[in-house]
């Protein structure tokens, strides 16, 4: 079964975290570039910094914002990730703040496409369905920045906005992932607690 071209099978290789709650406290994360999601959104990213250079006038503010949006949407997955080594909350708040970055990039590249007439290819469209099955096996970004430079500005934001649907839809299960296992770990100083109670059981035992 598919979602926006992901196997919802596969939904666990959008990220590398562990449910043993029998950890130490300190456990090991923080390894973003082994991350799915943060692939994609380097594929992302990249396509944003040629498209935005290449398609948007020099001197328009939007190229700044897409950019922006594209990198604050790789960076705060990188530093949620990073952060989670210490803090679950800050985790949840960084790739939350991902998410949204994306959903603005995704408007950007709807709003140009709109404006200017040009198609932006419906969801059962072939061309989506060949895109989808791409980017969904692939998440080099050396490859798309390849690719795109062989391809029109109608194709390239359509690339654009079929990988940022994808990448939102693992971020959506990463945060839920990320959400569950706070309700039932908690956060860091739940599990020192957790564990100096442990330790105290074991030695008064």
């Amino acid at each position: 079964m598919y979602l926006f071209g992901v196997k919802l099978k596969n939904f666990l290789t959008c990220f590398e975290k562990t449910n043993n709650t029998n950890n130490l406290f300190l456990q090991k994360k923080g390894n973003y570039k082994a991350l799915i999601v943060y692939q994609q959104a380097e594929c992302i990213y990249d396509i944003t910094f040629y498209f935005a250079g290449r398609f948007l006038k020099k001197g328009d503010r939007t190229i700044d914002q897409m950019i922006q949006a594209a990198r604050s949407g790789k960076q705060n997955i990188a530093e949620g990730s990073s952060a989670s080594i210490a803090s679950s909350e800050t985790e949840l708040k960084l790739m939350n703040v991902a998410r949204a970055s994306l959903q603005e990039l995704l408007v950007d590249y709807e709003d140009f496409l709109r404006v200017r007439e040009m198609e932006q290819w419906a969801l059962e469209d072939p061309r989506t369905k060949q895109t989808r099955k791409i980017c969904s096996h692939n998440t080099d970004s050396a490859y798309y920045r390849k690719a795109i430079k062989e391809r029109s500005t109608e194709t390239i934001a359509n690339i654009a906005i079929t990988f940022i649907h994808q990448t939102d839809v693992c971020l959506r299960k990463l945060i839920e992932r990320l959400h569950l296992d706070f309700v039932r770990t908690g956060g860091v100083r739940e599990q020192m607690s957790n564990a100096r109670l442990n330790y105290r059981r074991r030695n008064n035992s």
